[in-house]
């Protein structure tokens, strides 16, 4: 009999996994990898339910295009938080409620849990990660220590990294310049502030190697094609303690956000793309990715115990963006600003990289 009851209860795991596929789209690389190995794959250990993840440079413009086109393939994307603000005000998510987000293990509500902001009408805040810029320490043994030191070419020769796109570029050229975090999207949002910006990167321009994927970043400095590169924080941590790359983050002037789980408007396995948002940002589910990749988990009740890297010795606190020592010269990203300027912005980007 026990061996019955075993049988048909792997029986019924097996057709509730099958009738069940959720597709989740992500950025690919180290990203990608710590998000299936803390979240997809325990999340089917646990409950059965099968998942597939698939890659994207930037998940927000093919779900967008899905919606649009009423063809939706995915379950659950991660974006941006100015994307998972926007996407909801255009009625291209679907929203969520913070009533199916589990307390934290400590027993705190999820609504208490959470940093501020984590969580939105349609979004789960995964983690809090970072653009910074980050060096390989063989080409400068006394390496850089602020933004500014990015754009000086004299002290410090040789081709930078910079990903090809307006966001945390203008922020980073402005801190560069020397406005204070604080100043930042006060000056971005005058014509002297951005023309400000634009006249900073023209100080490197000609140096310039530009990236789109979070994985190309760590590869041009692994590669030698650059000196130093603006990169997402956890693509170096990773390169450097996983790959042993002799690679160094420079924190001054970075600039940091949430990143969100959303659900496309018409997701074809809407209700376990639910269930697997409520378990990813659970208080398990944020630790089990924190253990992979060195962004800080969105929930307090995540940190309340030491978060070790998989490697079994390395700490993620000091790691993160968070951490106090990182934030002396820090900016929080403004989704506000992002959703009000996004195209605006990276239409006078794109003009400016074109050479009009």
């Amino acid at each position: 009999m026990k061996k019955l009851l075993v049988l048909s209860t792997a029986l019924s795991v097996v057709a509730f996994g099958a009738s069940a596929d959720v597709t989740v789209m992500s950025w690919g690389g180290a990203y990608g990898a710590a998000q299936t190995e803390g979240h997809l794959k325990p999340f089917t250990a646990e409950t059965g339910i099968a998942t597939t993840m698939v890659d994207s440079d930037n998940p927000a413009t093919p779900i967008k295009a899905m919606v649009e086109a009423n063809n939706v393939t995915v379950d659950v994307a991660s974006v941006e938080y100015a994307d998972a603000i926007r996407l909801c005000d255009e009625g291209v998510l679907e929203p969520i409620d913070m009533a199916m987000l589990p307390p934290g293990d400590d027993g705190t509500p999820a609504a208490e849990d959470f940093i501020p902001g984590a969580v939105t009408d349609c979004g789960v805040s995964t983690d809090v990660w970072a653009t910074v810029f980050a060096y390989d320490t063989t080409k400068f043994p006394d390496g850089p220590k602020t933004a500014a030191d990015f754009f000086d070419l004299q002290k410090f020769p040789g081709k930078r990294g910079l990903h090809k796109g307006a966001k945390a570029v203008l922020e980073f050229a402005l801190m560069a310049d020397g406005v204070a975090p604080a100043d930042v999207y006060a000056t971005l949002s005058t014509p002297e502030g951005v023309d400000r910006a634009f006249a900073k990167l023209d100080t490197i321009k000609d140096q310039v190697v530009w990236w789109e994927a979070g994985a190309q970043a760590p590869q041009l400095l692994a590669d030698g094609e650059v000196a130093m590169t603006t990169a997402y924080n956890g693509r170096i941590f990773n390169a450097a303690v996983a790959e042993g790359k002799p690679f160094q983050i420079v924190w001054d002037g970075q600039i940091y956000e949430n990143e969100m789980y959303v659900v496309p408007k018409g997701a074809p396995n809407k209700d376990e793309a639910m269930k697997f948002i409520a378990y990813a940002t659970s208080t398990k589910g944020e630790r089990q990715q924190a253990q992979h990749i060195s962004y800080g988990p969105a929930r307090k009740s995540s940190m309340i115990e030491p978060i070790i890297y998989i490697d079994g010795k390395t700490e993620m606190g000091p790691n993160v963006p968070t951490a106090p020592e990182n934030m002396t010269n820090a900016l929080g990203s403004s989704f506000e600003f992002w959703v009000d300027k996004d195209a605006e912005m990276n239409e006078r980007f794109n003009a400016w990289l074109a050479g009009n």
